[in-house]
C-alpha cells in the first residue's frame, strides 16, 4: 500500500480513581498495580523505543491528574515495587507445579516480572512524571489534561467545574512542566454550558454521536459555535475494531484470557475457540503472531476508511480513542499490537498526528448538543435512577463547598489548609468512577463505600471549619493535588 490517503489520530485516555490506601483486593490498590504493570510500564516502553528512533507525533496521551498523582506518590511507588517482587514470587511458586503447561506459564511470568522490575527500578524510581516528561519534550506524544478527580463537568456548578479543571491543568504544569492545551472531557460528557468553563483551552475530545447529532461529521474537527474551542470526535467504526466487546480484536482465540485466573493469581489460558469444551493453554508465540495480523488488518481498515472519506473531500481525518488500560491490562498483547500499528501506518500512507495538530485544521462550526460516550449518549450512567442518590450527594457537596469557602475566605486572605482539605474531599466525592461502577454493577459495593466515606468526611470537615463539629483527623489522601488552593473558588464563575 503506497501513497498518502489521510491522517489518523490515536488518543489514549489513562485514568483510574484515587486508590492508594483505599483497600487492596480485588479493586483498591490491586487494580492500580495490575494496570501499572500490565499497561503503563509496557506502553511507555513502546513509546520510548519509537521516540528513540526519532519518530514524532505518535499519539495523544491523556493522563488524569488523579492517576498522575498516584504514579508519583512515594507510598504508591514503594507498594508497586513490592507488588512486582511478589509477582516474581508467585511465578516461582507456580514453577513447582507438576503440570508442565503451568510450569511453562511460570517461566514466562517470571521473565515478564523480572523485566518489569528492571524497567521500574531504572526508569520509574522518581515516579511516572519523570518517565512521561522526556516523551513530551521530544514531541513523540501530546499530553491531554483534565479536571482533578475526573468529575462529570455538566453535573457541577460552573464555579466548581472551573476550579476542578484549573487545579487539574495546574497539576500537569507542576509535574511535567507544561500546561495542556487540550483535554479529554471526563466520560466525553459535554454540554453547551461548559464553553465558559473551558476558556483558555484549545481543543477537547467528544464522542462521535455528539458531533453527528449537530449535523457534523467525524472526519474533521469543528469549532464550537460562539467560542474559540475546537471539538474533535472519535470515529466509532474504527475505534470499535479494537474496543467492541462483541467483535473487537482482544476477543481473538490466541490472546491471553483475562478472566481465567489460576489460584496463583496468574493467567495461564488463552481466550480459546468457544466450540472447545475447555480453555487451552496460552501460547505467547501464537498470540504475538495474532497481534501482528490484527495490526495489519486494522491498518488496512484505516486506509480503506480514509480512502472512502477522501472521495468526499481533501485531507480526511479519523480519530480513534481508547482507554489506555485496554492495552496490556485487559488485553495482554495490546502494547505489541499498538507498536505494530504505529510502525505500519506510515508505511501504508497514513499520516500520524496529535489531537492538537488535527484541531488546527478546524474550519466549520457547530452548535454541539449535550452528550457523552455512555449508554444512551447522555448522562444516565452518572445521574440516572440507579445512581440518583450519588448525583444528589455530589450536588449537595458542591454547593456546600462553595458556600463554606466563600464565607470563610477571600482572594486576598491567607491560604487555609483546612479549606484546601475540604476542597480535596469534595473533589473525591465528585469522581465519576463511583456512579459508573454502580451503574455498571462493577465493584458497586466498593464504589458506594468510597462515595459514602468521602461524603461523610467532607461534611465532618465542613462542620469543623464552621465550628459545629470536631475535626475528623488527618487525611490519607494528601498526596492528591497537594497544590490545591481553595481560595480559587472565590474568583471562579457562578453557577452555569
Amino acid at each position: 500500500m503506497t501513497g498518502p490517503v489521510g491522517t489518523l489520530c490515536i488518543v489514549l485516555h489513562t485514568h483510574l480513581p484515587w486508590l492508594p490506601r483505599h483497600g487492596s483486593w480485588p479493586v483498591g490498590e490491586e487494580w492500580l498495580h495490575q494496570a501499572w504493570s500490565g499497561s503503563y510500564l509496557p506502553l511507555l516502553e513502546v513509546l520510548d523505543r519509537l521516540a528513540g528512533e526519532g519518530r514524532r507525533d505518535l499519539l495523544t496521551l491523556g493522563v488524569t491528574p488523579v492517576l498522575a498523582a498516584a504514579l508519583d506518590d512515594p507510598y504508591a511507588l514503594r507498594e508497586h515495587h513490592g507488588w512486582l517482587g511478589r509477582w516474581q514470587l508467585r511465578a516461582e511458586e507456580l514453577a513447582r507445579d507438576p503440570d508442565p503447561a503451568l510450569r511453562a506459564t511460570a517461566n514466562e511470568e517470571f521473565r515478564a516480572a523480572s523485566r518489569a522490575l528492571e524497567v521500574f527500578e531504572t526508569r520509574w524510581v522518581h515516579g511516572g512524571s519523570a518517565v512521561l516528561r522526556p516523551l513530551l519534550d521530544s514531541g513523540a506524544v501530546e499530553l491531554l489534561g483534565g479536571p482533578v478527580t475526573h468529575p462529570i463537568l455538566p453535573l457541577l456548578p460552573a464555579a466548581v467545574a472551573s476550579f476542578a479543571l484549573r487545579a487539574g491543568l495546574d497539576d500537569a504544569a507542576l509535574r511535567v512542566g507544561r500546561r495542556p492545551a487540550g483535554i479529554w472531557l471526563p466520560e466525553c460528557a459535554w454540554s453547551p454550558e461548559l464553553a465558559p468553563v473551558l476558556t483558555g483551552l484549545r481543543h477537547f475530545l467528544v464522542d462521535g454521536p455528539t458531533v453527528t447529532a449537530a449535523g457534523g461529521s467525524t472526519d474533521r474537527p469543528w469549532r464550537v459555535a460562539g467560542s474559540d474551542l475546537v471539538a474533535v470526535a472519535r470515529d466509532l467504526a474504527l475505534t470499535d475494531l479494537v474496543w467492541s466487546s462483541r467483535s473487537g480484536f482482544p476477543r481473538g482465540s490466541d490472546y491471553r484470557d483475562f478472566y481465567d485466573v489460576h489460584p496463583s493469581g496468574l493467567r495461564p489460558s488463552r481466550v480459546t475457540d468457544p466450540s472447545r469444551p475447555h480453555k487451552q493453554r496460552y501460547r505467547p508465540e501464537a498470540a504475538a503472531a495474532a497481534a501482528r495480523r490484527d495490526a495489519a488488518t486494522f491498518v488496512a481498515a484505516v486506509r480503506d476508511r480514509l480512502s472512502t472519506l477522501r472521495a468526499h473531500g481533501p485531507a480526511p481525518v479519523a480519530v480513534v480513542a481508547w482507554d489506555t488500560e485496554l492495552f496490556g491490562h485487559w488485553w495482554h498483547e495490546g502494547p505489541l499490537f499498538l507498536e505494530h500499528v504505529l510502525r505500519m501506518l506510515p508505511e501504508a500512507g497514513v499520516r500520524l498526528a496529535t489531537l492538537g495538530q488535527v484541531a488546527e485544521q478546524a474550519t466549520g462550526s457547530l452548535d454541539l448538543p449535550a452528550g457523552s460516550w455512555g449508554a444512551g449518549k447522555d448522562l444516565r450512567l452518572w445521574a440516572g435512577p440507579a445512581v440518583a442518590d450519588l448525583a444528589a450527594d455530589g450536588l449537595a457537596v458542591a454547593d456546600r463547598l462553595l458556600d463554606v469557602v466563600r464565607r470563610c475566605a477571600g482572594p486576598a486572605s491567607p491560604r487555609r489548609t483546612d479549606l484546601d482539605d475540604l476542597a480535596r474531599e469534595a473533589l473525591l466525592v465528585l469522581s465519576s468512577d463511583w456512579a459508573f461502577m454502580v451503574s455498571r454493577d462493577s465493584a458497586a459495593g466498593y464504589a458506594r463505600e468510597r462515595h459514602a466515606g468521602h461524603v461523610a468526611r467532607f461534611h465532618a470537615l465542613a462542620d469543623a471549619v464552621e465550628g459545629t463539629g470536631a475535626h475528623p483527623g488527618p487525611s490519607v489522601d494528601g498526596a492528591l493535588a497537594s497544590h490545591l488552593d481553595a481560595r480559587l473558588l472565590v474568583a471562579a464563575p457562578g453557577r452555569a
